[in-house]
């Protein structure tokens, strides 16, 4: 497999990047070494760059956030999160799932994913009695970030026999070279539970359409997936016809290394289903 030190190479074979945000263009507390002159380049050469994230909460609050690290708008055409996803699902009700939910949730997850439910007639309630469904945005703040710790209100909620909407599919994360749990953590102890479970947000290929649409590019053959995660960015990029390249950042770098030999970066892919078109070091030009 290819180790690439920069992006500078592929510029020129795409027309749109789609880019996870937390592990290849921020740590959670500030973004990697050259990124910020890798997406001025990739825009100053014409290209569309849209962000891509599993974060539960709305895209607005996302790019809020990143422009507070300096990823000003100017610097990209706007972020996709699952926490966008939900809100449009939970609005729209498209299909029978989310047409089942109700409009009372538990949710799990600190008072900042709010978002993915702001101006929708949804009241949270803390009696899972009350509820007629779970919002799992993730570790309950006033918890340890453990899933243990969250054992006694999944299991009122099982019990209940609530769907839960995990608005979060990844199961960790690395922040600022610490691994915390996320919402896909406590839907696998819920699903153990015997409890419903709908996870929104990549590996699922359908969520992007909606990265595209912010592209505005039909054809997919012009665009790049960038992402540090086999299991969801790699993974949902190919499922969706996109061709993707491994960042060697975030959980990649946690799991392998500053500098993982390219056997057992192939190895890892192929363990994974996964086809890259290179790794990359890190998003820089």
């Amino acid at each position: 497999m290819r180790i690439l030190d920069g992006i500078a190479s592929l510029a020129d074979q795409y027309d749109g990047f789609i880019l996870d945000i937390w592990g290849v263009v921020h740590d959670g507390r500030s973004p990697y070494p050259g990124v910020i002159d890798a997406l001025a380049r990739l825009k100053a050469a014409g290209k569309k760059v849209a962000f891509l994230s599993n974060a539960p909460r709305r895209g607005w609050f996302v790019e809020k956030q990143l422009a507070a690290m300096g990823v000003t708008g100017d610097l990209h055409d706007g972020a996709m999160t699952s926490g966008e996803i939900t809100w449009i699902n939970l609005r729209d009700r498209p299909d029978a799932f989310f047409q089942s939910l109700g409009d009372k949730a538990v949710h799990i997850g600190p008072e900042r994913d709010h978002s993915t439910i702001e101006t929708l007639p949804i009241t949270l309630v803390s009696d899972p009695a009350e509820a007629s469904f779970v919002l799992n945005t993730g570790p309950d703040p006033d918890l340890p970030a453990d899933v243990g710790s969250h054992e006694a209100v999944l299991v009122a909620c099982a019990a209940q026999k609530l769907p839960m909407v995990c608005v979060n599919p990844d199961r960790e994360v690395m922040v600022a070279g610490q691994k915390l749990i996320c919402a896909g953590a406590l839907a696998d102890r819920y699903m153990a539970l015997g409890g419903t479970v709908r996870e929104i947000g990549k590996p699922d290929p359908a969520a992007y359409p909606y990265a595209l649409g912010l592209l505005g590019i039909e054809d997919r053959s012009k665009v790049l997936a960038i992402g540090d995660s086999p299991r969801t960015d790699l993974a949902g990029a190919q499922a969706a016809g996109i061709d993707v390249l491994w960042a060697l950042t975030g959980l990649a770098a946690e799991a392998h290394g500053d500098a993982p030999a390219s056997d057992t970066l192939v190895a890892v892919a192929k363990a994974a289903g996964v086809s890259p078109i290179a790794a990359l070091s890190g998003l820089r030009w």
